[in-house]
């Protein structure tokens, strides 16, 4: 069995590795090529591109790079055609993956499209190009199959993989000793794993933790830098905010700096469902270029929240701030509000425990049967 994938950025990747892995475990013989990040290729795919060549962010941000990744849309296209895989699995980057899942589609090769397109949330129109591009969609949230049932469309729930991975048992007073937080509250501050979300986001988070800091003498924070390129940045918006004293910067492991915190303050994405699974309190703000922000609003593309954890909890549970509103004051308030709540927190903290149960499905290996049933 041959399958063809592709993955958006470093997330897509893991979820790729994941179902390479899962599949090889009840097919051993089967092949994979595509587009593969370092966790793909680990777990046995070919490497045609790299995932990185997709990790474009915004709206206006993303033109100077249509004609590159409409000439590498193309090329598979011409490949796969020409040697067509069992079955084709695009992960996340709906853009890039949607329209090349329809050009396979035509040439009758099966398609599935792994985690739904955030219909729900932005773009609501974009089903009808989900109806035309993939034979079955994969879905990583409990609500989105019923959107798909209701228009007649093959869709499977295999839950989130990270509800199945992240680790229940850490001991959170150990951690806050290896990284001399103390014993005071303690804030994980995560701007972003993308040079543009740190370089926008990054000095407001900053400015928040400065003014966090002017009224709590012993409170702590910890950023995890997804990439060495990002450090230099970060501790330089850190400096200038005054509060370089007050931060530990580790390489790479959100899950151990979100674990270590009383309270989260990220950058939307899925590191807010990573949080919210950690059980954490969290507060999220999310940003892109003003012009990109404009165009959103102007068609209609904002939904009322943005963050997965919101979407799925009855009451929404992590306060959120979104372009001109993502302001140190409000976010500081809102991240005080709950440091001084303590049953607050509790009660966060219990429900999101729930979720956690409710998204631990085994994805890896119910995307696997998904993917395995329709290439045979």
């Amino acid at each position: 069995m041959k399958i063809g994938l592709v993955a958006g950025e470093a997330s897509g990747d893991l979820l790729g590795a994941g179902l390479i892995g899962a599949i090889r475990a009840r097919i051993p013989e089967a092949t994979f090529e595509g587009v593969a990040g370092p966790a793909m290729v680990a777990a046995g795919c070919t490497q045609w591109e790299d995932t990185d060549g997709l990790a474009v962010f915004g709206l206006v941000e993303t033109l100077a790079h249509i004609p590159r990744l409409l000439t590498l849309r193309r090329s598979l296209v011409n490949r796969w055609r020409e040697s067509p895989p069992d079955v084709f699995v695009g992960i996340d980057a709906p853009d890039f993956n949607l329209g090349l899942e329809k050009a396979l589609r035509k040439s009758a090769i099966r398609t599935v499209h792994y985690v739904s397109p955030t219909i729900w949330a932005w773009r609501p129109g974009r089903i009808k190009t989900v109806q035309k591009a993939a034979d079955r969609v994969l879905c990583i949230l409990p609500f989105e199959k019923a959107i798909y049932d209701r228009r007649g469309m093959d869709a499977v729930f295999v839950g989130h993989p990270k509800a199945d991975t992240l680790p229940t048992d850490i001991d959170i007073e150990s951690v806050r000793e290896l990284h001399d937080l103390g014993s005071g509250p303690v804030v994980a501050v995560l701007p972003g794993s993308r040079r543009s979300e740190v370089s926008r986001l990054g000095p407001l988070f900053a400015a928040t933790a400065a003014l966090l800091a002017a009224g709590r003498a012993d409170i702590r924070f910890v950023t995890p830098v997804a990439s060495p390129k990002l450090k230099p940045i970060i501790e330089e918006q850190i400096a200038n905010a005054g509060v370089a004293d007050r931060f530990r910067l580790i390489d790479l492991d959100s899950t151990e700096a979100m674990s270590a915190a009383d309270v989260v303050l990220l950058a939307s994405g899925t590191a807010a469902l990573e949080s919210a699974l950690l059980a954490k309190p969290t507060v999220a703000a999310y940003a892109i270029a003003k012009l990109s922000g404009i165009i959103i609003r102007l068609i209609g593309l904002q939904n009322e929240y943005f963050t997965m954890p919101n979407l799925i909890t009855e009451t929404p549970l992590i306060p959120e701030f979104i372009q001109e509103d993502v302001e140190p004051e409000a976010m500081a308030a809102a991240v005080g509000a709950l440091l001084d709540d303590p049953a607050r927190r509790e009660a966060i903290r219990r429900r999101f425990a729930t979720l956690r149960t409710e998204l631990a499905l085994g994805a890896d290996g119910c995307a696997a049967d998904a993917v395995i049933e329709l290439a045979r």
